[in-house]
């Protein structure tokens, strides 16, 4: 198993934030799905109550990658058999999110992403209250969203924070030393694969790819900023509701988009 801790600071506040974040999930959605592949949502629905995170929105989908990952890992992965299944009840600030693939690695494939949004730059050094074992085991990753480098293909003008020319933009070099408000979103990343002579190598691909994943999700939570600072949650569940709509005639009827991996 491989872990990984990635934690950055960020412009917003941890309140705003959760719109933000939102609002973002709906929209790379819609830019990721198409073909075939992308984002299928089953479930999206309050809990009230539940038994280890309380009050919390859950929901459940259904992630079609056939083209989205490396030509490596198609070669060896069975035709319909890259799809993951995802599990998440987010109690802001705290979230919890679980991808399996049930229907062929079945308990040998467990990815868990444990979050908590805080106020501040970074500086809780346990947020996660891991024990002394899996502390030794932990890479702390930093992720700045205005100064890491970004894959080309990956690169949108739109979304480069040294480049956002609304409100609390651009961002400088030290940004992450002058803003204010500030939060982190610490990002607790745990794999599984069990396959002998692959792990490895599957374990480090996917803790890439969430960095790549968390780096220009994040980069496009500023970059939008103008466009969800003056939304609710009731007009996020609304855009959410609409968005599961359009996800089902884009995977259908829109040709392949978003990220791809063809290495």
């Amino acid at each position: 198993s491989s872990g990984l801790n990635s934690e950055w600071p960020l412009r917003p506040g941890v309140e705003e934030y959760q719109v933000g974040q939102l609002y973002a999930v709906a929209e790379a959605s819609k830019a990721e799905t198409g073909g075939g592949d992308g984002v299928e949502v089953i479930k999206n629905e309050p809990l009230v109550g539940h038994e280890q995170f309380g009050d919390c929105q859950y929901t459940k989908k259904i992630y079609h990658l056939e083209h989205k990952v490396p030509r490596w890992v198609r070669a060896f992965a069975p035709a319909g058999s890259l799809h993951l299944y995802e599990e998440a009840w987010n109690a802001y600030p705290y979230c919890k999110t679980v991808l399996t693939n049930p229907g062929y690695m079945k308990d040998k494939f467990t990815l868990s992403i444990t979050t908590w949004h805080k106020p501040g730059r970074g500086s809780i050094e346990n947020v996660h209250d891991l024990p002394a074992e899996k502390l030794a085991q932990r890479k702390v990753v930093k992720i700045d969203i205005a100064n890491d480098e970004v894959r080309p293909a990956d690169y949108k003008p739109e979304f480069d924070p040294t480049k956002y020319s609304h409100e609390r933009g651009p961002l400088s070099d030290k940004w992450q030393e002058q803003c204010e408000p500030v939060m982190t979103c610490y990002k607790l990343v745990e794999c599984e694969f069990i396959w002998r002579f692959l792990q490895t190598r599957v374990e480090d691909y996917i803790m890439i790819a969430e960095r790549r994943l968390f780096t220009n999700f994040h980069r496009q939570v500023f970059c939008t900023h103008y466009q969800w600072k003056d939304m609710t949650m009731a007009d996020i569940r609304a855009l959410e509701d609409a968005t599961a709509e359009e996800l089902k005639d884009q995977r259908t009827n829109r040709g392949l988009q978003g990220t791809t991996d063809n290495k």
